[in-house]
């Protein structure tokens, strides 16, 4: 007997926008527990044997139906499709060299990939400066930043599968001769719209940064930060930290990451992502980690399994996929948990409880990933790790599967206790969603006193920048890849504010770090209750809003929305 899955009435009308399968006249041709069915039975076709087949969709459905597991989007799309549609991983890597010839390819690639529902990540740094000369033309370069504009524009053609916009990081590492052009590329609103940008540091240009406030690199450091004030780009990607934790060094170091800054990758390379609902693991008042790893191990092959029957759009990426064999667990439902633990977001107790629960998924799935190894065979270049993976854990954003599964985004804290979610569907119409969220209800029903009720029921705005920082900090120590997280800010916020999260991040080891100061983005995904008429007028004047009933809801954070990287403006997962 097949487990209903508990999909909420929010869950099911985004499901029917965006995942289940439609005939020729766009109807949906299949229910969310079918839509599992065949997720589950299609990745357990990796399986050697019909009865490890049979055994492990039960286990995959299982996970799925009960909301204690859920793949990235593109697995959840495509999943059963056949040759080339049945593409399921998020995260993709394309490497750009200096010549034309290069950057054509680049872009070919990035189409497909965006087509067959992947995000695209790029470091320019090797495209010389703008204005220098071309010596096969006799002309002048026009520069990194005048070609990501290609990029924003090829993206712009390309749906992703028919469900959604792709997504672009773009990054440009500090030592540049462009860099201050590209840190102001998105001064403009509406200006690269389909590119999240980071700039490239290393340990040497913040360690000068730091010890000399007068200098160039600390004041290059102030203008990032005051651009990011003023517009929410660019993030900063630390790449010294990761090739710190570059498991396979001997293939190289790492330049480029996906659209959200959470997977490193090598050109060419692809990652699959899964979270772990850890939002529903409490067991009379506690969490239960006996529940955790059973799902991790159920997770962890999930994952491994979906690299086998992908369909990867370019040879070239099936190899470098199945070279490396990565995959990203990480966890959704961060601060619904900790709401029901009744254990505040910036707290020591939080930070040691996520110290336990990412350092037992991280082992756990090491585990699983040995005994694949000896079951199934380690490729050769993973050899010195002995286990069948180069990575295996990673938290990512959990946009839009978070809303699926009914709780808040990756591991950020909630945005509002109460707010409204503007919510554009594939047709191009906006929902307007008025939420409160149902773990502050229910405490309000016991009598939790007021005081309590402060202290446990933070938001995102109550949260000080380096309790941000410290929450990713703890993550990143457990997390094989990177872990997805923006500091949000007041408003009222200082550009000091921004510089000192971006040092603390450096400090405690974090591989990237975004930051996002409400409202200086002319839209946004989320509204708190006192700017809710904002949201409304916003879908008037699109002339296509569709108001939806309100809903209880566990999620609050800004979730997933195509083309955007932060919390209130974040690419899927």
């Amino acid at each position: 007997m097949l487990i209903k899955p508990a999909f909420s009435p929010s869950a099911k009308d985004i499901l029917r926008d965006r995942y289940l399968w439609r005939d020729e006249n766009r109807n949906p041709v299949e229910k969310p527990e079918e839509m599992l069915v065949r997720v589950a039975k299609n990745v357990a076709a990796a399986e050697e044997t019909l009865a490890q087949q049979y055994k492990w969709t039960d286990e995959f459905y299982d996970v799925m139906a009960s909301l204690l597991f859920l793949p990235n989007s593109p697995t959840l799309m495509n999943a059963g499709r056949p040759a080339p549609h049945g593409q399921l991983a998020a995260c993709f890597v394309i490497g750009v060299e200096d010549s034309m010839e290069s950057i054509c390819e680049a872009l070919r690639k990035q189409m497909l990939i965006h087509k067959s529902g992947g995000g695209t990540g790029f470091n320019f740094s090797k495209l010389r400066p703008e204005g220098s000369k071309v010596n096969s033309t006799n002309g002048r370069a026009s520069g990194p930043v005048s070609f990501m504009g290609l990029f924003d524009k090829a993206t712009e053609t390309v749906q992703q599968g028919g469900m959604r916009r792709g997504a672009n990081m773009g990054i440009l590492n500090i030592d540049h001769p462009d860099i201050r052009k590209f840190i102001h590329c998105k001064d403009k609103d509406g200006t690269i719209t389909n590119f999240n940008i980071s700039v490239g540091v290393f340990d040497g240009f913040m360690e000068k940064a730091v010890t000399d406030p007068h200098g160039e690199e600390a004041a290059l450091l102030e203008e990032i930060a005051d651009s990011a004030w003023r517009t929410g780009d660019p993030g900063i990607i630390f790449l010294d930290a990761i090739n710190r934790g570059n498991t396979t060094p001997n293939l190289g170091e790492l330049s480029s990451t996906n659209p959200c800054g959470e997977s490193p990758l090598y050109p060419n390379e692809a990652c699959n992502l899964g979270s772990i609902n850890v939002a529903a693991m409490v067991k009379d008042g506690k969490f239960d980690f006996d529940m955790l790893k059973q799902v991790t191990v159920v997770a962890t092959r999930f994952l491994d399994d979906v690299i086998d029957v992908n369909h990867y759009p370019l040879p070239e990426i099936a190899a470098a996929v199945k070279l490396t064999r990565k995959i990203g667990l990480g966890i959704m439902g961060w601060a619904d948990l900790l709401f029901r633990l009744r254990i505040p977001y910036d707290s020591e107790e939080a930070y040691a409880l996520a110290a336990e629960l990412m350092s037992t998924i991280q082992s756990t799935a090491h585990e699983v990933s040995v005994e694949l190894g000896k079951e199934k065979g380690v490729p050769e270049p993973l050899a010195h790790l002995g286990r069948r993976n180069a990575t295996l854990t990673c938290i990512a954003p959990t946009g839009t599967i978070a809303l699926l599964a009914n709780c808040s985004s990756g591991i950020e804290p909630l945005f509002a206790l109460e707010h409204t979610r503007v919510r554009t569907q594939i047709d191009g119409t906006k929902v307007v969603m008025k939420q409160r969220n149902r773990w502050y209800e229910q405490a309000i029903k016991e009598g939790m006193p007021e005081e309590e009720l402060k202290k446990v029921f933070v938001t995102s705005h109550d949260v000080s920048p380096s309790a941000h920082v410290r929450t990713q900090g703890v993550f990143q120590r457990y997390t094989d890849l990177a872990v997805s997280k923006t500091v949000n800010l007041r408003h009222e916020c200082t550009v000091r504010d921004v510089l000192d999260a971006y040092i603390l991040a450096w400090k405690e080891g974090c591989k990237g770090i975004t930051v996002y100061r409400d409202g200086s983005k002319s839209s946004q995904v989320l509204y708190r209750k006192e700017d809710e008429k904002k949201a409304e007028s916003l879908t008037e004047s699109a002339g296509a809003a569709k108001a939806a009933e309100p809903v209880p809801a566990a999620h609050g954070a800004p979730a997933a929305e195509p083309r955007f990287r932060f919390v209130l403006k974040r690419p899927k997962d």
